[in-house]
Parts: structure tokens; C-alpha cells; sequence
């Protein structure tokens, strides 16, 4: 007999449905308490070469499953909507297998499955999917956090019908519950309006109440038979007000903006007041905040970050349910109301409308003003198209973690490269300085030589600042500033220059020019010393793990994926994700573009002669070289 499910020895699970079951296949293979070991399915090809790409069966019956399965995802219609995966789920418990399913269910369905799973001492759970997605995840403990502090006084939401389940669940997280709650009809929509909007009427508008607190519900109430995910309208959309402002969930994947109550006291004369001040501390407030920590996701990130990350919450969730062992009847009060609101809903709103409409266009927030423009560029550059600092700023906390192993070569390399710097000459140009984890080095190394250290990165340049400022001798000779490199104003004499992880940001033209004026105010032969990717080229970079990192009880990740954007330019995604334990608490993302470039090139575009910097740092770092003047242009080694 095999020893029971633990910390050594995962849940056996097979999946049930390849479909949507595609995300549940990879989070069981990817959790560390589930191992899969099946497919369950009625035996169509897809599902067979699903199975056979991962190297488990394909069962096409619970009874042919063997006995040693713990646990089953059961991603197949429910009744209710039309298919056999609440009877499915129901057989598997049967079996003594654990089930977690896909909503929606009847709440008949609902609790039939789980006064089973009871009886059987089972587990059984429904997986809602969207709670656990990152943005609705922060907007419910700003939620949290806003209830604590102020009444509630009205809420407004939006939905496509068909995960309008998943809208009630935000909803009672948000409010803390969803008993007691009424719901009127959905208000009518007069001949005279349908006739003006030529028949169309997508959207339907209800009241209600929930837990005491009003209710305005919008639902776009139109199913294409055949697609209904592709032709939403719009997603789940959740605003909360009180007395101090309004929470909102712009979107099921953010962001998450609070806009604070616009009140203006009043002067002895009863006028308003405009400026802030003392009693009118509040008009200090910024009009709008969002809550996220990083910019809002494309949709392919969607699909292959945030849904295998909810996918994961569901399954720990489940797993600590297994683990517990508590009544699934009792433990299941908020489910029950999630459905049962939803079967109250549903019969309110009746069928909805079937569509078949053309394809969408998606447009991109530059179409609608036209192009940006590109930022003004210093004379005789080129054009950049990322803001200063771009990529860097949010994820600037965790720098040090995934750079320090890094650094640890590069500064030895940069500080050898140096080698012979005549500080007499004028300041060493540190340029794109980051958290100075280099320019310490650079400093220490050349303890008389003045340095200038310039990094436009808010985040990245306030820990520069810190690390400096530790130390009186660096605070009193390394001078720190803003300035991206396609904005300085370079001094007029210098003694060498240092741009690590810098060129790649600027296009060619502006790579060559910030070079030739750096090599004009050097002494002949002083040093530009230069660090690149080794991209030479655009490639497609699939989500890399860079770095991980351990500080205290929290583990740290980096992680990074690219694609091309132009002919000679990439988008690099950075994703930063810190654990506890398994446990994903916090994720951080970011992107910049880069201009693929390597060292000949820059040598080639600047004019300027290529050397390696001297054994053993050629082969520890690579990709950094040093630009030197020459009598000739070319490239040697």
C-alpha cells in the first residue's frame, strides 16, 4: 500500500478536460503537492496527444482509472451548462477521489456534490478562476482595507454574462459577504431606444442589494454560440464607494485605481476653498492613484504569467482543503451563495441574445490620439522610444538580488579595463550607474578620481544615492545624476567613461554620437569602457528564469522573455516574483526596448578602436569591451 498523500509524497491527479484544462494540466505539473498522472477524457485526438505529450494515459472512463489517484481537475461543463462534468465530478468522488471543479454550477449541483463529498470524506472545491487573479487579488485587500475604515455606500459593477459567477464571488470577498441580498428585474429597454440604436441593446442594466450595500449590476448580455469568450465586450469591472472615495477594478486584469472624495471646505465668507492648506489638507490629494506595482499586462501575458499564477492559488487552496480534512459542506457557506445569487440572477436576466458578430479589431491606446510622439531628442541625436529609466524604476527594489553575482565580475573587469586612468585629466562619467553596485568598485579602486554618476531611474538612482552617501570619502568625490544618456550634457574635460548595460537603450544614431562626444573630451587613448547583452540580433526569448535569490523567510525570482519589435530592436519583459515558501505573494513586471548591438558595431558606428579587457576577465565578461581614439578606425584585439 503507498503511503498516504504529505510533504514527501504528492497528490496523484488526473485532469479531466484538455481544453481550458490546458492551464490546469501545466499548474498540476508545476505545483510541488500535486503530480500528474492521467488524463481523463472521452478519448478525442487532442486529448490523447495532450496525454502522450506528457507522458502520462489517457483514460476515457472513472472506471478505468487506477485506484491510486488522490485527486481530480474536473474542467468539463456542469450540468447546468449542458455537459456531463458535475456527474463526472460527482462518480470521481465516489471513487474517493478529491475533486476540484470549474464553475458554474446549479446550486443544487453545488451542494449534492458536496453532501457526497462529506459522506465519502472527500474534498470538493470550485475553482472560479478570477479571485485569484493578481489585480483582483490587490483590488480585494485595498477592498479589505477600505471596509475597515468607512461604510460601505454603494457598488457598482459590469460582466458578460458568461462568467457573471465569478463577478458574485469578487463581489462577497469584496464586501465580505453577499447574504443578505435582493435583486430587481433588469430594467426594460424602451421601443423608441432600441430603434434609435438600430435594434441593439448589448447591455442590460438591474439594481439590487448586497449585504446592505446598493447594487448597480451592467451585464453585456449576448453569447456568440460558438466563441463566447472572443466577443466580450468588456470584462469584470467592480467600483466600491464610501464617504473618502471610490476603489475600482478597472478590468479582471487591473489596474486598480482609487480616486479619493473631491471635498473643498468652506471660508468664513462660505466660499470655496482652492488651495490646499490647513482644514484643507484633503485638495493636496492626487485626483487618481493606481494600486498596481507595475504596469498592466499584454494579453499573451495574461494567458502564460497571471492565469498559471490563479491556477496555482486554486490548487494550494485545494491542497490545504485535502490537508485539513474539514467538512466540505460546512466549509462551503460562501460558495453556496456565490451560486445560489447566480441561479437568482440568471433566471432574472433569461437567455441571452445570440450573436454571431464579425472578428474585432483591438486597438492599442496610441491609435485613438494617433502615434506618440517620441520624447525630443539632445542635438545630433536620434530619437529614443522609452521614457528615462524605462524598465528599471518599479522592479529597482529588487536590483541587487539578481545583479549583485553579476557585478561581483563586472566591476573587476571595468575596474582592469581602467587600468592606467589619469584622474588629473577630469571626472570618470559613470553612465546608466544603476544602485552603484560598479561604481563603488570603480571607486575604491581609483580612490583621487573624481566621478559623475548618472542613472534617470527614480527607484534605481534613490538606492545609488543611499549606497553613496554611506560612506563620507564616496559622498564627498562621486557627484550623482539624473539624466538619462541621450539627455546629458557631457563636461567639457573627462578622464574616462563607463556604460554598462547602457548602448543598447539608444538606436544607432544616437549610440555613435554619445560615443564621439565622449572620446573628444578624453585625453588620447582614455578608456570608454562598454558592456552589452550579446544580442546581436532580435530573437524570440521564452520566460527565462535569470536569477533567485533567499533574504529572510522570502524567495526571490527574476525572471525574463523577449520579442522582437522592430528590425534591429527587442521588447525585454522583466517579471520579479517573491515567495513564501511555495506560496507566490508578490509579482513585479516591467519592460523596456533594447537595439540589439554587439561590440564590433559600436566600434564600426563610433569610429573608435575595440579592445578586450586583459585575462581573465575576456572570458568571465564577455560582452564588455573598451573604446579607444585611434589613428585609424577599426576594430582590433
Amino acid at each position: 500500500m503507498s503511503p498516504p498523500p504529505g510533504p514527501d509524497r504528492p497528490l496523484r491527479t488526473v485532469v479531466a478536460g484538455t481544453n481550458f484544462g490546458r492551464f490546469y494540466l501545466d499548474a498540476v505539473r508545476a505545483h510541488p503537492a500535486f503530480t500528474l498522472v492521467g488524463v481523463l477524457s472521452r478519448g478525442g485526438a487532442r486529448s490523447r496527444e495532450a496525454a502522450d505529450r506528457l507522458g502520462v494515459p489517457c483514460h476515457s472512463a472513472v472506471d478505468d482509472l487506477p485506484e491510486e489517484v488522490d485527486a481530480a481537475c474536473v474542467v468539463v461543463p456542469s450540468a447546468v451548462m449542458g455537459g456531463p462534468g458535475t456527474e463526472l465530478g460527482q462518480a470521481l468522488l465516489r471513487r474517493g477521489v478529491h475533486v476540484l471543479q470549474e464553475h458554474p454550477l446549479h446550486p443544487d449541483e453545488l451542494a449534492d456534490s458536496l453532501r457526497l463529498a462529506r459522506t465519502a470524506g472527500r474534498q470538493f472545491r470550485v475553482n472560479t478562476h478570477y479571485p485569484h487573479v493578481a489585480s483582483v487579488r490587490r483590488f480585494l485587500r485595498a477592498a479589505a482595507g477600505l471596509r475597515s475604515r468607512q461604510r460601505v455606500l454603494f457598488v457598482d459593477a459590469a460582466s458578460p454574462v458568461h462568467v457573471l459567477a465569478p463577478l458574485l464571488d469578487i463581489l462577497g470577498r469584496a464586501l465580505g459577504g453577499l447574504r443578505p441580498w435582493r435583486l430587481g428585474d433588469p430594467a426594460p429597454v424602451p421601443e423608441e431606444v432600441r430603434a434609435a440604436a438600430d435594434g441593439e441593446a448589448p447591455v442590460r442594466l438591474l439594481h439590487g442589494a448586497v449585504r446592505g450595500v446598493p447594487l448597480t449590476l451592467r451585464v453585456h448580455h449576448q453569447l456568440h454560440p460558438g466563441d463566447r469568450d472572443n466577443h466580450a465586450l468588456f470584462w469584470h469591472r467592480v467600483s466600491v464607494g464610501t464617504e473618502g472615495g471610490v476603489l475600482t477594478l478597472a478590468d479582471t486584469h487591473g489596474p486598480v485605481l482609487w480616486q479619493p472624495r473631491l471635498h473643498s471646505p468652506r471660508d468664513e465668507g462660505h466660499r470655496l476653498v482652492f488651495r490646499a492648506g490647513p482644514g484643507a489638507e484633503g485638495l493636496a490629494l492626487p485626483v487618481s492613484e493606481t494600486l498596481d506595482d507595475a504596469p498592466p499586462p499584454r494579453f499573451d501575458e495574461v494567458f502564460s504569467a497571471w492565469w498559471p499564477e490563479a491556477f496555482g492559488i486554486a490548487l494550494t487552496e485545494f491542497a490545504d482543503a485535502i490537508g485539513a480534512g474539514g467538512d466540505p459542506l460546512r466549509a462551503a457557506g460562501h460558495d453556496l451563495a456565490v451560486f445560489a445569487m447566480w441561479r437568482d440572477l440568471m433566471a432574472r436576466l433569461g437567455p441571452p441574445e445570440l450573436v454571431r458578430p464579425a472578428t474585432p479589431t483591438p486597438l492599442a491606446a496610441r491609435d485613438l490620439l494617433g502615434e506618440r510622439p517620441a520624447p525630443s531628442p539632445s542635438p545630433g541625436a536620434s530619437p529614443v522610444d522609452d521614457p528615462p529609466g524605462a524598465g528599471y524604476d518599479q522592479p529597482a527594489e529588487f536590483f541587487d538580488l539578481g545583479a549583485g553575482e553579476h557585478t561581483s565580475r563586472t566591476g573587476p573587469a571595468v575596474v582592469a579595463a581602467l587600468s592606467g586612468l589619469d584622474a588629473s585629466a577630469g571626472p570618470l562619467l559613470d553612465v546608466g550607474a544603476g544602485t552603484g553596485l560598479v561604481t563603488r568598485q570603480i571607486a575604491d579602486a581609483f580612490p583621487d578620481c573624481e566621478i559623475v554618476a548618472t542613472e534617470p531611474a527614480p527607484g534605481m538612482r534613490a538606492i545609488l544615492t543611499a549606497r553613496l552617501a554611506e560612506r563620507a570619502d564616496l559622498a564627498a568625490r562621486v557627484t550623482v545624476l539624473p539624466e538619462a544618456a541621450h539627455e546629458l550634457v557631457l563636461p567639457e574635460r573627462l578622464c574616462g567613461a563607463v556604460l554598462c548595460g547602457v548602448l543598447g537603450h539608444l538606436p544607432p544614431g544616437a549610440r555613435g554620437d554619445l560615443l564621439r562626444g565622449l572620446a573628444a573630451r578624453l585625453p588620447p587613448g582614455a578608456p570608454i569602457v562598454v558592456e552589452v547583452m550579446g544580442l546581436t540580433s532580435p530573437v524570440s526569448m521564452p520566460p527565462t528564469r535569470l536569477r533567485s535569490a533567499t533574504l529572510g523567510r522570502l524567495r526571490y525570482e527574476w525572471w525574463m522573455a523577449g520579442e522582437p519589435s522592430g528590425e534591429d530592436r527587442m521588447r525585454l519583459d522583466t517579471t520579479w516574483r517573491v515567495f513564501d515558501g511555495e506560496r507566490l505573494v508578490r509579482e513585479v513586471r516591467d519592460h523596456y526596448h533594447w537595439y540589439t548591438v554587439g561590440l564590433e558595431r559600436l566600434a564600426e558606428e563610433s569610429g573608435l578602436a575595440l579592445h578586450r579587457p586583459p585575462p581573465p576577465h575576456r572570458t568571465l565578461v564577455p560582452h564588455l569591451g573598451v573604446l579607444r581614439g585611434a589613428e585609424r578606425t577599426g576594430v582590433t584585439r
